[in-house]
């Protein structure tokens, strides 16, 4: 009985023997990575994955940053300038500026006419037109051609204007001659603006009409007379042989004695 149980012993460990030379052995069954990519991408690491599962998730949103170009770092070179171009619209006026300063003083002027020893306080005039006088304009400024009195020459006789040297207080009167059918229609003006004015009416008769008054005049005043054409012919009558047309004026009290 010891016996056959050797036997079958021995024979066990032959087949084990001849198992082991007959099969080959098994080395230990390791982990290797499987391609979850194209061949032309990179593999996506565990981490970019993981990172990726958690933007999508909006408690772990991470900001987008937007890239910026430095704009010089692409300048180029400068370029030539270009044509002049057209005018732009004028624009709005500006508020007036502050006052600038004094300017330098100027050169001495040269001395002036001499003046009198004992300033005249006189002026009178008294002047007339021989010739007739029709208005071809709206306005039509008033000349004559005769001197009664001209003292000191105050009175101008070639603009038809009476300029004032001696300030104060003046008496002016003006006389003409109408004619028949016409209006006559004239202002008697202080500088730039008429002061009085001498009007008459068309009339189948010629009449001899006047103006007068008095003026406050300042050194440098003008005053003189023009014709004020309307709808109607306006003229005033005169002859070579008559004086029809006659303005007067004298000084009544000069503003210093």
């Amino acid at each position: 009985m010891s016996a056959v149980f050797l036997l079958l012993l021995v024979s066990t460990a032959n087949v084990g023997a001849v198992l082991e030379k007959g099969l080959p052995r098994r080395e230990p069954r390791r982990l290797s990575c499987v391609r979850c990519c194209g061949p032309s991408e990179q593999p996506v690491s565990i981490i970019s994955s993981r990172y990726t599962r958690m933007s999508s998730d909006p408690a772990y949103s991470v900001p987008k940053v937007q890239p910026t170009i430095d704009i010089t770092i692409l300048k180029g070179e400068k370029g030539e300038m270009g044509e002049k171009g057209y005018p732009g619209a004028v624009g709005k006026e500006g508020e007036r500026g502050l006052r600038g300063f004094n300017g330098r003083k100027g050169q001495k002027g040269q001395p002036g006419p001499q003046g009198h020893s004992c300033k005249q306080l006189y002026a009178a005039f008294s002047v007339g037109r021989r010739k007739p006088l029709h208005s071809s304009d709206y306005f039509q400024h008033v000349t004559f051609d005769i001197e009664f009195v001209n003292l000191y020459k105050h009175f101008n006789m070639f603009s038809g204007k009476f300029f004032c040297y001696v300030a104060g207080i003046y008496y002016f009167s003006l006389n003409v001659h109408t004619w028949n059918f016409k209006e006559t229609y004239l202002h008697l003006m202080k500088n730039e603006k008429e002061v009085a004015i001498l009007y008459t009416q068309p009339s189948d008769r010629s009449i001899m009409q006047s103006q007068s008054l008095m003026l406050d005049l300042q050194e440098g005043d003008e005053v003189w007379v023009r014709m004020f054409k309307r709808e109607r012919e306006n003229a005033i009558y005169s002859e070579e042989s008559d004086v029809y047309i006659i303005f007067n004026g004298h000084l009544i009290k000069p503003a210093v004695e």
